[in-house]
């Protein structure tokens, strides 16, 4: 009987354990806004002179407290005290403009449809991809439509040299 107790003493401790190990890195963490930052949506991308160039619907991205402010600011009458999911997103220039990718440029995807069955589509935050393959998943036609998400995409020297995928629930 003893030794059927000690067994359960160990599996307890050993599970409890493990419930509070960190998660490594699987809780979201918001893209830090720098000034060579640009948001927006992706509507096309094409092949010129030897560089992709991405048609970008620019945006305004906020999250948290930012995000409660704006949604009051612009919706104030909507009966709700903040945006629904915590984030809230302004798109008064509806105009695109293109930007073309640094061959080696970093790009970090969230959630895309790495089997081939949307159906296994699954987060994994700020997977890197290559640029050949972020440009394949946009020329993907598939139910899970990389262009829906918003992306956050540092520019220097008028080139984007990092692409973040946003993931909104």
């Amino acid at each position: 009987m003893k030794k059927y107790a000690m067994i359960a003493m160990v599996a307890i401790a050993c599970l409890t354990a493990f419930s509070f190990a960190p998660t490594g890195g699987r809780d979201y963490t918001p893209v830090e806004p720098t000034p060579d930052m640009e948001s927006g949506y992706i509507e096309s991308v094409q092949k010129r002179d030897q560089h992709y160039l991405l048609s970008i619907d620019q945006i305004d991205w906020y999250e948290g407290d930012q995000a409660v402010d704006k949604f009051l600011e612009r919706e104030g009458d909507s009966g709700l005290d903040g945006p629904p999911d915590g984030y809230y997103i302004i798109n008064d220039d509806e105009n695109l403009h293109e930007l073309p990718i640094a061959e080696n440029a970093e790009v970090l995807m969230q959630i895309y449809n790495r089997t081939g069955n949307v159906a296994e589509a699954d987060i994994v935050w700020n997977e890197p991809i290559s640029v050949d393959k972020f440009i394949e998943l946009l020329n993907t036609e598939d139910d899970l439509d990389i262009k829906g998400f918003p992306y956050h995409m540092t520019v220097k020297d008028g080139e984007i040299i990092r692409i973040v995928q946003q993931f909104v629930p």
